[in-house]
C-alpha cells in the first residue's frame, strides 16, 4: 500500500498539496510524472484534501516542482526544507 507524506498548505488564496519525493521521479519520463501526478491528484481528493497537489522533488542541490505554472514564482521561493517542515498529513491508499 503505497503512502506519501504531504504538505498541506494555504498558501497565495491557493490549496496546495506538496507531495515530496525521492530523486528517482527525475529520471520518469514526462509522461510518467504526468500520470503519477493525476493518481496522486485523485489520491489525495479521495483522503479528503483540498487543492492542487505537486509534486516536489531534489535534483542534484535544486529542488524541483510539477504543478500549476501560475504557482511557479511560489515554487521558486521554496525549497525541500520548507516542504518537509510543513508535512501535516498523510495519504495512502
Amino acid at each position: 500500500m503505497p503512502s506519501f507524506d504531504v504538505a498541506h498548505l494555504h498558501q497565495q488564496g491557493q490549496n496546495m498539496i506538496l507531495v515530496p519525493l525521492d530523486d528517482s521521479f527525475d529520471h520518469k519520463s514526462s509522461a510518467e510524472q504526468n500520470g503519477f501526478l493525476a493518481e496522486l491528484q485523485m489520491r489525495a481528493h479521495q483522503a479528503g484534501l483540498a487543492g492542487r497537489a505537486v509534486a516536489v522533488w531534489m535534483q542534484g542541490y535544486e529542488t524541483r516542482f510539477l504543478g500549476p505554472t501560475q504557482w511557479r514564482a511560489f515554487f521558486e521561493s521554496i525549497d525541500m526544507r520548507f516542504v518537509l517542515a510543513n508535512v501535516n498529513r498523510e495519504i495512502s491508499w
